[in-house]
């Protein structure tokens, strides 16, 4: 018996027409669900000729439109948005970390309202921070210098994101501070409790937040487009943009582009998706 039979309620049908009616079924969700990839990644090794055409069986298979992305700097994007995605995760995963054992296994005055102003970020649209975002990256505080036109100026301001500190927070609460009690009693300081005891606990929200953080990295959009002023820092999404307005380039190649900014999601879901699931069933996410 299966999970989704369990969750559909099939297990107490087992005749023909049940069997054909799950078949019916799961081929709608995959159809629904996988199509429109499976049409992008088709489309993306055909030469497309008419734009009101869209394929889903190629006639005549050829890589011609990815080396056409290549030779317009596919590549160099893609290894931004790989540089971008990589140092704006270690420095998300960190902040959360840390402010999530902050908030969730210590007492102090003004947690609430510290919690209370992460979840108010949430509810800001880009669009309203593109400004002051802006005018920040191009003087920063204190040290009076600007990040505009290089990738950490796309690194930094995505290195804390309210949700990965509300995912980290709420599933540091459910640690049981027993756990932490007895290490003390153990000799244990706060460094080794936090590394030793607390953080191997968390892997599965970290499975969560890594998903979810490399997801909301490698989509950003208006982010890269506040900070690159040239091509150089494009990063893949960003860089889509370009392909769209070129004329030259055509369909297909905008569509050999689309593909390779999409697979590095799905792969990195697909890798880690035990540890996701894993992670929303063990309370990481409360809804």
């Amino acid at each position: 018996m299966s999970r989704t039979d369990t969750a559909l309620g099939f297990e107490a049908r087992r005749g023909p027409v049940a069997k054909t009616f799950k078949l019916v079924l799961y081929g709608l969700l995959v159809a629904v669900f996988a199509g429109p990839l499976v049409g992008l990644l088709i489309s993306s090794v055909t030469r497309i000729s008419d734009p009101s055409k869209f394929t889903f069986w190629p006639d005549h298979p050829t890589l011609f439109n990815y080396q056409v992305a290549v030779d317009r700097g596919v590549l160099g994007f893609l290894l931004n948005s790989f540089l971008v995605v990589g140092g704006g995760l270690l420095l998300q995963v960190m902040v959360s970390v840390l402010a999530g054992y902050a908030l969730a296994r210590k007492k102090f005055r003004g947690a609430t309202l510290i919690l209370l102003l992460i979840l108010s970020t949430m509810m800001l649209p880009e669009e309203i921070l593109a400004i002051p975002l802006s005018l920040v990256l191009g003087d920063l505080p204190v040290i009076h210098l600007s990040i505009i036109n290089s990738l950490w100026g796309m690194i930094i301001p995505v290195g804390a994101w309210a949700v990965s500190i509300i995912v980290m927070t709420e599933f540091m609460k459910e640690i049981p501070y027993e756990l932490e009690e007895a290490a003390r009693i153990d000799g244990a300081g706060e460094l080794r409790i936090f590394w030793s005891v607390i953080l191997p606990l968390c892997q599965p929200a970290l499975g969560v937040v890594g998903i979810l953080g490399f997801s909301m990295i490698w989509d950003q959009y208006v982010l890269p487009l506040l900070v690159a002023q040239d091509a150089s820092h494009y990063t893949l999404p960003l860089a889509l943009r370009t392909l769209r307005t070129d004329d030259q380039a055509g369909l297909g190649v905008l569509l050999a582009a689309a593909a390779m900014a999409l697979l590095p999601s799905v792969l990195v879901f697909l890798s880690f998706q035990r540890q996701f699931m894993k992670g929303l069933t063990s309370g990481a996410v409360k809804g």
